[in-house]
């Protein structure tokens, strides 16, 4: 149902007044809606019975520092980073480099390193909003080892990714102060 949802909303896009799609795509929406509504409250429980484990158990601490390994393992990978899950546990825990590997590659797993260690030091517990300063602060960390000259700074030139073209550089500031706005907002914080 899920996929086929999927694919009325794709035949939807490209063809709006299609009547079988519309007909369809009204039909699974409310299966759909209901279907995540019962995945979102599954979350919701595991949550709540994750948060009731006191901070001081031994498996909770190990279970997190294995949830930030995968994490950064998983981040640098999307980029292309060829490190094995080992391979970045192994980096974190002895800042011992790794044979084979580039130094862009042992880079990047140091610099999302530092930038979530900077998160959760300074920005996590904190009240007050979320600044353009603090994502920059968090951009300077993850590409300081990599491209110091370039961390911390909004990009200047224009970027591709496969066949996506992302904002220019002259829309950056702008879109990054809506989503600031965003992110700060009750609906943001609600999440």
């Amino acid at each position: 149902v899920v996929k086929a949802d999927q694919l009325y909303t794709l035949a939807l896009s490209n063809y709006p007044e299609h009547r079988g799609a519309l007909m369809n795509r009204q039909r699974t929406a409310s299966i759909v809606e209901n279907l995540d509504r019962e995945m979102l409250r599954k979350i919701d429980e595991k949550r709540d019975a994750l948060s009731s484990i006191p901070e001081n158990n031994s498996a909770l601490r190990r279970a997190k520092k294995e949830a930030y390994f995968q994490h950064i393992y998983h981040t640098v990978g999307i980029e292309g980073n060829t490190m094995t899950l080992q391979q970045t546990r192994s980096i974190l825990e002895t800042r011992i480099a790794v044979s084979g590997k580039s130094i862009d590659e042992h880079n990047e797993i140091l610099g999302l390193d530092a930038a979530m260690k900077y998160i959760n030091s300074t920005l996590l517990y904190r009240l007050r909003d979320i600044t353009m300063g603090d994502i920059l602060e968090i951009h300077k960390r993850v590409l300081g080892h990599v491209d110091p000259v370039e961390g911390g700074q909004f990009r200047r030139t224009q970027v591709y990714v496969g066949g996506h073209i992302p904002p220019g550089p002259s829309d950056i500031q702008r879109l990054m102060s809506q989503f600031l706005e965003w992110l700060n907002s009750d609906d943001a914080i609600d999440l």
